[in-house]
């Protein structure tokens, strides 16, 4: 019986990583990301420049259900849309105006008086490989009755959003749930943000960027913990990494350093290749892990800072709003090490079989994927 439930579970676990691996050939192509709305406002005029998914809203996609295109019922239109040119998308979404237009709602804070929105222009990029994913720039106008404060309320549908208030120095940052209102929005701000404001409005951001949407960031960070139980050994892989990214970041939002996703990304996944057959030959804490986990934190460090790059920063805050994220990434990082104990650790780490039948067997297949990454980033770059 024992052995059963020992052969029982090793097949459970690989099933669940096997799943992971699968999806991770997806995960460059398609996958869905935050839409970016930069909202201007005058007292005669809002300005909404909304950058987001126009083939998946065409194809009827709810990204608030899915993580990637590529998994939804409707992939197949979704392609046919990806395969227009860039005249031919913004042509066919300018005719589904209107049906979008029902979905943005900008709305006085007091009168709860819905404002009339006028279509722009559409910009569609120009996107060589097929599996890039493609994100367009719609701007919006509408006029302003009155000088009361705003609210801007994007569908469900189309899933998660970054508001920016654009063109004030305090302006409104907001990091927007499927389907939530904003806070509101006004054309003069009279009282200066709060830095724990600031910090709030970065938490949940550096956090989504690690669970669910960073999968290189979780298996390089599931990989530092397959090495060892031993809590000695987790804090001092934990711990470089972390001090590492933390200063790539900062250096990397503030513009001090600027390397090319080109370089970094690939990089990125050859560091999980690493770690992972490290894992596979070792099963203690070498010197040299220790320098090189530190030396990988860097290169995480400045992807984190492209994401936080795209987002920006308020102006006259950038420390609080640093911090918060930075913050939400190492939250992130934590619930991954919590996760992986309960479930592995907890369950089997005394075990006689777990190197054999857990450590190993995921190492393996976290290096395949990291492998793929490397070829991949290689080729797409």
């Amino acid at each position: 019986m024992r052995i059963k439930f020992i052969i029982d579970q090793a097949y459970k676990f690989v099933v669940m990583i096997s799943i992971l691996f699968v999806s991770s050939f997806q995960s460059v192509a398609h996958e869905v990301t935050p839409n970016i709305a930069e909202v201007f406002v005058d007292s005669k005029l809002i300005t909404v420049k909304l950058r987001f998914n126009v083939e998946a809203f065409l194809a009827r996609i709810d990204l608030s259900n899915v993580e990637n295109t590529d998994d939804a019922e409707q992939a197949s239109d979704y392609q046919s849309f990806r395969d227009l040119s860039p005249d031919e998308l913004a042509q066919f979404f300018e005719s589904n105006w209107r049906n979008f237009a029902v979905r943005l709602n900008l709305q006085s804070s007091t009168l709860t008086q819905t404002s009339v929105l006028d279509f722009i222009q559409l910009l569609v990029p120009n996107v060589d490989d097929p599996e890039l994913p493609r994100l367009s720039n719609l701007t919006i106008r509408s006029k302003r009755s009155g000088e009361n404060a705003i609210t801007f309320t994007l569908g469900k549908e189309f899933g998660y959003t970054i508001l920016r208030q654009m063109g004030v120095d305090e302006g409104l940052t907001q990091y927007l749930a499927p389907g939530q209102t904003s806070d509101p929005i006004q054309q003069y701000i009279g009282l200066r943000k709060s830095a724990f404001d600031r910090f709030g409005e970065y938490v949940p951001i550096g956090f989504d960027h690690v669970i669910p949407r960073g999968l290189d960031h979780i298996l390089f960070v599931f990989g530092l913990f397959l090495l060892s139980l031993k809590t000695s050994v987790l804090f001092w892989q934990i711990s470089a990494f972390t001090l590492a990214h933390t200063v790539t970041l900062i250096a990397g939002a503030l513009g001090l350093i600027n390397v090319p996703a080109s370089i970094v990304e690939p990089l990125i996944a050859a560091s999980i290749v690493f770690v992972a057959v490290e894992n596979i030959f070792f099963s203690k804490l070498n010197k040299w892990r220790t320098f090189l986990v530190f030396s990988f934190g860097l290169l995480h460090g400045l992807g984190f800072a492209s994401v936080l790059a795209e987002f920006g920063l308020p102006e006259g805050q950038y420390l609080p709003a640093l911090i918060g994220f930075n913050i939400g990434v190492e939250i992130g990082q934590l619930s991954i090490i919590v996760i992986a104990y309960l479930f592995l650790g907890l369950t089997f780490g005394k075990k006689h079989y777990y190197r054999t039948v857990i450590s190993i067997p995921a190492s393996c297949i976290i290096a395949a994927v990291g492998t793929w990454w490397v070829f991949k980033r290689v080729f797409l770059f």
